[in-house]
């Protein structure tokens, strides 16, 4: 472990090195890479640092202990340091572990009314306010971009944006069926009705970037053609391009000369490669949603908000609040944290 902290501060001083030198200041886009490397490894090297300089203290303190008149006072500074070093060390080895590279996206939430007809529908609507209010708590944008209301104030779905730092980090353990128990106020014999709401959290979509390698393109060329198949030219111009990882195929020959129609060719190769990486991660999305989600049924939940007792239990971690309320207007961090400092756990002990 301290082998590998040690390379990240290695690397941590490289990078203030470059971004020292004139030549890379005046390369905005290299100082915005080594910017936002270094911010990423600022936190642990940091606290590595203190690591280290406590640990030269306590060296210190030990060979103090030897000097009569200085004893006492090195004790006293070794019982203060001793104790902070485990800890340090396991905060450590928690900031080593791998990071899910979506944590730091922004969000697509989905919410829909499951089991249960209209009280679910009016309970989905409460769960957007609810993370609506958490959202707001943290300084995040929220921003509805689907909705199918119901006449009664519900919600059949609603989809929404949810920008900010470390939104999808702290939301994509909300994914799963939240189920209610309570008694509708369209119920007159007093019967608790139990219902549910699907909730699908999603990193929002990289923007894609193509870049084409050539080398995996063939390239043919041959004459255009007419109406009724007859040459056109009496020459070459036509091209064919075949992306050969996809079978993607483009051919032009609409153009002039060959080179006109290579450019266009690549262009469109290009356009298509790129529609077809959109189409990927939609699909990878949808997938994930209905993973995410499951049928919505009463017997599949994360979570359940019992209105009558004032108690909601999340049964992933085991763990109740009896603050309803205080839950419904977006104090979730309870569940939330508990949840991430299990999945560290789990890391941790997979790690060794």
């Amino acid at each position: 472990m301290f082998d590998k902290l040690a390379g990240i501060e290695d690397r941590y001083v490289e990078l203030e090195q470059l971004m020292a030198d004139p030549e890379i200041v005046a390369d905005y886009e290299q100082v915005v890479k080594f910017s936002k490397e270094r911010s990423k490894i600022e936190d642990i090297v940091k606290k590595f640092r203190h690591y280290k300089d406590l640990k030269t203290q306590l060296e210190e303190a030990e060979v103090l202990l030897e000097d009569d008149d200085m004893r006492e006072l090195a004790q006293m500074e070794i019982d203060e340091i001793k104790p902070q070093l485990p800890e340090l060390e396991e905060e450590l080895k928690v900031m080593l572990l791998p990071k899910d590279p979506r944590d730091d996206k922004n969000v697509i939430m989905e919410i829909r009314a499951g089991a249960g007809g209209e009280e679910s529908a009016l309970f989905a609507a409460e769960l957007f306010r609810m993370y609506t209010r958490y959202g707001e708590s943290r300084g995040w944008k929220v921003a509805v971009t689907a909705e199918n209301e119901t006449g009664s104030g519900g919600y059949k779905r609603i989809e929404c944006e949810i920008k900010g730092d470390g939104a999808f980090s702290r939301l994509k353990y909300e994914s799963g069926v939240h189920r209610v128990q309570r008694v509708p106020a369209t119920e007159s014999q007093g019967r608790i009705h139990t219902s549910t709401v699907t909730v699908a959290v999603l990193a929002e979509m990289d923007e894609v970037d193509i870049d084409l390698d050539m080398s995996e393109v063939r390239v043919d060329v041959f004459r255009s053609q007419g109406a009724g198949g007859q040459s056109v030219n009496t020459t070459d111009s036509a091209v064919r391009m075949t992306h050969i990882p996809t079978g993607i195929v483009v051919e032009m020959q609409d153009e002039r000369s060959q080179l006109q129609n290579r450019i266009r060719a690549k262009q469109i190769l290009l356009n298509r490669l790129y529609e077809a990486e959109v189409e990927r991660q939609r699909a990878e999305q949808e997938a994930e949603r209905r993973g995410q989600v499951g049928t919505g049924d009463r017997s599949e939940k994360i979570r359940t908000y019992n209105f009558p007792q004032s108690r909601v239990t999340d049964h992933r971690i085991n763990v109740s609040n009896y603050n309803l309320s205080g839950v419904m207007d977006g104090d979730i961090d309870g569940f939330i944290d508990e949840l991430a400092t299990r999945e560290q756990a789990e890391k941790l002990s997979a790690s060794g």
